[in-house]
């Protein structure tokens, strides 16, 4: 290393502004040194107080640094510091430090029950007032609401297969089968509900010879799919109808279901953790299979005690523990089909529960077994 390096006596002015004169102790310039120092020696720049743009221009073999700050927003050095002191040398920026103070937690969010509960108990106070005026006033009028909800489920049902496949099931004769499926069923029972049931299917073929003959096989297979779907299970609530308790098998059935439904929904939304039918209904969990279990079996067996005729407790826990498995079988049904659909709700008709199909598909497979059921303990009636 040379002389001119960090070794070297600094010059007037290297310290400090121009205007504080030569620093006290510096070496005088002029005859002290020689030619062959002053060759070798780099003049320095008399600095200013105002700060310099930038960094220092040097190129780093050991020269002296000019003085005054290198970065412009650092303050400018006002006295000499001691020689060899670290505390002179140019320091980066240092980035602000993160404030110790320890930050709050985010507040745990609730669970989201999925849906308006208001509007749902809202609706189906409204709907249970409907269906027990009519179910224990004047039986006709009840069928009369088995009808226009067949009706209504079975256009949702057309309509979202049209929208989503372009599958174009003739919705007249379904609608007009469906609904003189469930009168026959009430009037004639399970015959009559058959012969119904035939001449719809047959009606559907009919109806779509009169459109081209492409999409014929799909149109009238979705068409007989729905009339056994919505009215033919449907039926079997008519037909419950015409016993002598009728009203109350049917309050049973209906009380089950609900029962059900409501015990998968408040278990599996509480303590939910372990899916039942992940790629078929990510929602549905074993713990609300078990709350649905144990709920409509509690039902079940009070239900068979005090509203059924000659009926027993342990009838009871048999018939709530079919209806658990048939109810959610047939919301996995439904949810099957709304997935190939694409769809989360078959309509809109009802806030806080989707369509009129949205509350039928636990309660239409469950109809056949409740009414089987009912006949094998305790007769037709």
């Amino acid at each position: 290393m040379n002389d001119s390096s960090w070794g070297a006596p600094p010059q007037a002015g290297y310290w400090g502004p121009s205007e504080q004169g030569p620093v006290q102790g510096a070496a005088p310039a002029g005859p002290t040194y020689d030619a062959h120092d002053a060759q070798q020696t780099r003049p320095m720049p008399i600095v200013p107080d105002v700060p310099a743009h930038g960094g220092d221009q040097d190129d780093g073999r050991g020269a002296a640094r000019p003085s005054g700050p290198l970065f412009h927003d650092d303050s400018p050095l006002t006295a000499p510091a001691p020689y060899g002191d670290p505390s002179h040398l140019p320091q980066s920026p240092q980035e602000p430090m993160p404030s110790a103070t320890p930050q709050p937690a985010p507040a745990p969010q609730k669970k989201s029950a999925g849906r308006d509960l208001g509007a749902a108990i809202g609706v189906g106070v409204g709907l249970g007032a409907v269906i027990v005026a009519s179910l224990f006033i004047v039986k006709a009028v009840f069928v009369g609401v088995i009808a226009v909800a067949v009706v209504v489920g079975l256009w949702e049902l057309t309509s979202r297969l049209e929208e989503r496949k372009g599958i174009k099931a003739p919705l007249v004769p379904l609608a007009l089968g469906g609904a003189a499926m469930v009168v026959a069923g009430y009037v004639r029972g399970a015959e009559g509900a058959w012969v119904a049931m035939a001449l719809t299917a047959l009606a559907v073929l009919v109806w779509r010879m009169t459109e081209p003959p492409e999409g014929y096989l799909k149109d009238v297979t979705a068409g007989v799919f729905a009339a056994f779907y919505v009215p033919f299970l449907a039926t079997f609530v008519a037909m419950m109808l015409t016993a002598d308790d009728g009203p109350r098998r049917v309050l049973t059935f209906l009380l089950l279901t609900v029962v059900s439904d409501t015990g998968a929904y408040a278990i599996g939304w509480r303590f939910g953790k372990h899916k039942l039918a992940p790629r078929i209904s990510p929602g549905k969990t074993r713990e609300g299979l078990f709350g649905a279990v144990s709920f409509a079996m509690a039902a079940g067996a009070l239900c068979m005690q005090f509203l059924i005729e000659d009926g027993t407790w342990w009838q009871g826990l048999i018939l709530g523990l079919s209806v658990a498995a048939s109810a959610t079988l047939g919301d996995l049904g439904e949810s099957m089909i709304k997935r190939d659909l694409g769809i989360k709700d078959m309509g809109t008709l009802l806030p806080g529960h989707g369509g009129i199909m949205d509350r039928l598909d636990s309660l239409l497979p469950t109809a056949p077994v409740v009414w089987l059921l009912l006949v094998i303990f305790v007769g037709s009636g």
